[in-house]
């Protein structure tokens, strides 16, 4: 194998890891996410954790964020705004990458 070669497989696991990675962090930032908007709706225990699972599933619904804004903010209602839940969204993501770079 040529160093060309060795450079090009490096490049591609460095892709593929930083793809699963990214993907890690949003699915944990939709579960902080999920425990804050079910914590503003009074749900605590499993009820909170179910609901945490309901926002990781939303945001397979299209590409982007958008769906798990969506879902979120009409089940808050008028607790929260799309801008407030965007914001808290953001937020977040830093934590879960902060989260996951201590477990690894």
């Amino acid at each position: 194998m040529t160093t060309f070669d060795d450079r090009e497989k490096a490049f591609e696991n460095r892709f593929a890891h930083d793809e699963e990675m990214a993907f890690r962090a949003e699915a944990r930032r939709n579960k902080l996410l999920g425990l804050w908007a079910a914590e503003l709706m009074g749900r605590t225990g499993e009820e909170a954790e179910a609901y945490a699972r309901e926002v990781i599933h939303a945001d397979f619904e299209e590409a982007g964020h958008e769906d798990v804004v969506r879902k979120v903010a009409g089940d808050l209602g008028q607790k929260s705004s799309p801008e407030a839940i965007r914001q808290k969204m953001e937020e977040l993501l830093v934590v879960a990458k902060g989260q996951l770079l201590k477990e690894t």
